[in-house]
C-alpha cells in the first residue's frame, strides 16, 4: 500500500492544468490566476490629500491666506496657487498646482474669506504621492493566486475590469448503493439518507469546482452506465463507495470497462485504505478517485487527495494544508497504517480528538478544525508528541 504522500504524489502526477477564461472582477471571488497581473498606471495617478483640510504651500505657522478655490474629489481645483492662497480640499482630492502640503482642518482658524495656520507646514504634510502604492509596470499578483477580496480590490486599482483565470474544474459526484435516499425522504428497512453526496459537493465547491451529484443503485450495467455518462463531461470523477472487494462492488470493474486505467488501489490509511485513483486518456482527459462508501473515510480521502488535484487542475498551488500541534491525550497507533483523526487544535496548540473516530461516525467532523496525522506503529503515541495537522 502506497503512503499518503506517496498516494498523493501520485495523483498529483496525473493532473494537467485547465485552460484560462476571462473572468469579470466581480465574479472572480476564489478563483485562480491564469496570468501575472500588472500594474496599468501609478497608484495614486495624482498626488491627493491624505486630510480634510486647506491644500498650501510649506512654510511657517501664523500666514494668513485668502482662500481662493475648492479641490473636491473628482472635481479638482481649476486654478494654481499663490503664496498668499489657500485652498479648501477633501480627503482624496487632486493636490493644485503650485501647492506642496495639505493642513489639516483642526489646525485652521477660517474668518471672512481667509484661513489662519496654526502650525508649521513642512513639504509633503498629508500629501499621498504618485505610485505611493504601485508603479506603473509593477508585478501585483502571480499567476496561481487565489483571489480573496483584497486580490480583487487590487486588480482594479492596476486597472483591471477582467482577469484571465483557470476554468472551474468540472467534477461528477457519483454515489452508489441500494440502501442511499434522498435527503429528508422517508426510509425503509436498511435504507440510509446519503449525506456523502452533499457533502462531497460541498467540499468541491469551496475548492473552486463546479460540481454536479448523482446515486446509483448496486447494478453492474447502472454502475457502467453512469460512469459512461459522468466520464464526458468531468475533469474529476468522484464515486463514493463501491471501490472494494464485494459481492455488490461493482466500481473497479465498470472503471475498467470504461478504459478508466488504474494508478493505485489501496492507501496505506486510516480511515480510507480501500481508496481507488486512476486516469481515463481520453480527449479530455478524465482523474477519476473511487472513495470509500463511509462518510469519514470519503472526507478524509477528499481532503487528502481530491482537494489538491483541484487546486493543481486550477494552477494553484497543491501542496497541503499543514501546522504542527501537539497532542492533548494519549492516541493508539495502528500497527501498518497511519490515521487521520479529527481534533480541535486551541491557541496553545495542543490537538484534542472530537471524541470516537470511527469511519461512520460522521458527527466527529463537527467542531473538528482539523486532521492530526498518527503515524503508524505499535503501542500508543505519548500525550504531547508533535504531530502534522491538516487543515
Amino acid at each position: 500500500m502506497l503512503s499518503i504522500d506517496e498516494a498523493r504524489a501520485a495523483v498529483l502526477a496525473e493532473v494537467r492544468a485547465l485552460p484560462g477564461e476571462e473572468v469579470a472582477i466581480a465574479d472572480g471571488l476564489e478563483r485562480v490566476l491564469a496570468e501575472d497581473v500588472t500594474a496599468a498606471a501609478d497608484v495614486p495617478r495624482f498626488a491627493n490629500s491624505a486630510m480634510d483640510g486647506f491644500a498650501v504651500r510649506s512654510g511657517p505657522a501664523g500666514r494668513r491666506l485668502r482662500i481662493a478655490g475648492e479641490s473636491r474629489a473628482g472635481a479638482p481645483a481649476t486654478t494654481s496657487l499663490n503664496d498668499d492662497e489657500a485652498i479648501r480640499i477633501s480627503t482624496g482630492a487632486m493636490l493644485p498646482d503650485g501647492a506642496d502640503a495639505v493642513l489639516q482642518i483642526e489646525l485652521v482658524d477660517e474668518h471672512d474669506g481667509a484661513v489662519v495656520l496654526n502650525d508649521d507646514v513642512a513639504p509633503g504634510r498629508n500629501v499621498r504621492h504618485p505610485g505611493e502604492d504601485v508603479r506603473a509596470g509593477d508585478t501585483l499578483l502571480r499567476a496561481g493566486t487565489v483571489l480573496g477580496p483584497a486580490e480583487l480590490g487590487v486588480a482594479v486599482n492596476g486597472g483591471r475590469a477582467t482577469l484571465h483565470c483557470a476554468r472551474r474544474p468540472r467534477v461528477a459526484i457519483l454515489a452508489t448503493g441500494d440502501e442511499l435516499v434522498e435527503p429528508g425522504a422517508p426510509l425503509g428497512p436498511g435504507q440510509i439518507h446519503d449525506s456523502n453526496a452533499p457533502m462531497l459537493h460541498a467540499l468541491a465547491t469551496l475548492a473552486g469546482a463546479s460540481a454536479t451529484t448523482r446515486r446509483l443503485p448496486d447494478d453492474r450495467a447502472a454502475t457502467e452506465a453512469g460512469i459512461a455518462a459522468a466520464l464526458d463531461d468531468a475533469d474529476l470523477l468522484i464515486l463514493s463507495g463501491g471501490v472494494s472487494v464485494g459481492p455488490h462492488d461493482h466500481v473497479k470493474p465498470a472503471l475498467a470497462a470504461n478504459a478508466a486505467e488504474e494508478v493505485f488501489w489501496r492507501v496505506a490509511l486510516r480511515p480510507g485504505r480501500p481508496t481507488w485513483f486512476g486516469v481515463r486518456h481520453a480527449d479530455p482527459m478524465t482523474l477519476v478517485l473511487g472513495l470509500p462508501g463511509n462518510p469519514v473515510s470519503a472526507y478524509v480521502t477528499f481532503v487528502l487527495f481530491a482537494r489538491p488535484a483541484l487546486a493543481a487542475l486550477q494552477g494553484a498551488d497543491p501542496r497541503p494544508h499543514l501546522r504542527r500541534a501537539k497532542l492533548a491525550e494519549a492516541t493508539e497507533r495502528h500497527p501498518d497504517r497511519d490515521e487521520c483523526i479529527r481534533v480541535r487544535v486551541d491557541a496553545a496548540g495542543a490537538a484534542t480528538p472530537t471524541g470516537p473516530q470511527g469511519s461512520h461516525i460522521l458527527s466527529s467532523l463537527l467542531g473538528a478544525d482539523g486532521l492530526a496525522v498518527i503515524p503508524r506503529g505499535e503501542g500508543a503515541l505519548p500525550a504531547g508528541s508533535v504531530v502534522d495537522v491538516y487543515g
